[in-house]
């Protein structure tokens, strides 16, 4: 089952990370660009997750707990600048 699920879960996640840089690029105003910048963090943290199930690797897991913690610090930083133009006060 897992043969079959996987390479139509990894399809999706693609078209999701696809359709989050088209946002990105096209993006009308800032704070759309800084939230398709998070969710295609949390795409890509998907995605490294699910090639460490497809490769039965634990260093696949590490480094996406590693992108979903400089994904969080860098949204925060951005919403911060976006708010008040300085981040360490």
């Amino acid at each position: 089952m897992l043969s079959l699920a996987l390479p139509i879960a990894l399809v999706m996640v693609g078209l999701a990370i696809a359709l989050n840089l088209w946002r990105l690029v096209i993006g009308p105003d800032v704070t759309d660009r800084i939230l398709a910048l998070d969710t295609l963090t949390i795409n890509a943290i998907a995605l490294v997750l699910m090639l460490g199930i497809a490769l039965e690797s634990s260093l696949y897991f590490e480094a996406a707990l590693i992108l979903a913690m400089m994904g969080f610090v860098g949204t925060v930083a951005l919403c911060k600048y976006l708010l008040g133009g300085d981040i360490i006060e």
